[in-house]
């Protein structure tokens, strides 16, 4: 396919759209569908709960599907209205627009889909890059976050980068190369804790044979660029997390965040468990019914 497009040829664009809407058929709630213009493209994004709810923005984890990460938040859906933009750039039906995640390109994304929504300010929970997207919102476009929930969040502080090339960039180029599933079941592994579903590992097979992955992660955030930014805040880290993990992030957020309400930490992997997903929701339920 040409230099435009994120994905590697027709072929591998359509098995990603397939995981897409079997996994957005496997959610147990009803799902819509719109689609918004903006600066840098159209956007894709699927609204989900109660449309008297109050209104929460889901970022998705970068290189990924967002149906995936919106059932991590599944149980929210019975409570609030959650709006999940397919983000720019990455797999999903929105354009395939890259934009930077180091500047205020995000920021002014964000805005322009809260006014065409008519949403002034709300409350948002970032995933991986997703976190990142909510940092940059934070720190240049504080006053539309009512608070902020960050899960496995980019954006703060990096792991071990000696480990990330072990066990995620070696096995990667050897799995693209040969395509065999014992790299695959060792990436999937550090990236999970080994808790990672069959679905979900066939998935991120699949994002990585055809996808142009994108490697630039978001900016790590400045204590200064938040000096606005007054909006209650949870973290949760996992302590297993190859990329971001809570001993490194747990330290960078106490010291950039304001109002860090608390930095909470599980015996998790980047990808949560199933199990560690039904403690995270009810970590994000309480913190919502106080500070939102």
């Amino acid at each position: 396919m040409g230099k435009g497009t994120i994905y590697k040829s027709a072929e591998g664009k359509r098995r990603i759209f397939q995981h897409y809407e079997n996994y957005l058929q496997s959610l147990k709630f009803e799902v819509e569908r719109i689609y918004i213009n903006t600066s840098f493209g159209k956007t894709h994004m699927l609204v989900a709960g109660p449309a008297e709810g109050k209104p929460l923005f889901l970022f998705q984890g970068g290189n990924c599907i967002n149906p995936m990460t919106l059932s991590w938040f599944s149980p929210l859906t019975d409570q609030y209205r959650i709006y999940a933009p397919d983000t720019i750039g990455h797999p999903g039906y929105s354009d395939e627009t890259r934009i930077s995640a180091k500047d205020e390109s995000f920021s002014i994304w964000v805005e322009e889909l809260m006014d065409y929504l008519g949403i002034k300010s709300c409350g948002f929970i970032g995933a991986s890059y997703g976190a990142g997207i909510v940092l940059r919102l934070a720190s240049f476009k504080p006053e539309k976050i009512d608070c902020s929930v960050l899960v496995s969040p980019a954006g703060i502080q990096l792991g071990s980068k000696m480990n990330m090339i072990k066990n995620i960039l070696l096995p990667l180029i050897l799995f693209k190369a040969t395509s065999f599933e014992q790299f695959l079941i060792q990436i999937t592994g550090a990236m999970s804790n080994k808790s990672m579903k069959k679905i979900d590992k066939q998935i991120i097979a699949d994002i990585f044979q055809y996808i142009k992955l994108e490697q630039d992660m978001p900016k790590l955030t400045e204590k200064e660029e938040l000096r606005n930014y007054h909006s209650p805040t949870l973290v949760i880290a996992g302590k297993k997390d190859i990329f971001f993990p809570e001993s490194s992030v747990g330290k960078a957020a106490k010291e950039i965040i304001p109002k860090l309400i608390e930095c909470k930490s599980f015996d998790m992997g980047h990808f949560p468990s199933e199990e560690h997903l039904l403690k995270i929701n009810n970590e994000i339920f309480a913190f919502l019914s106080s500070h939102y």
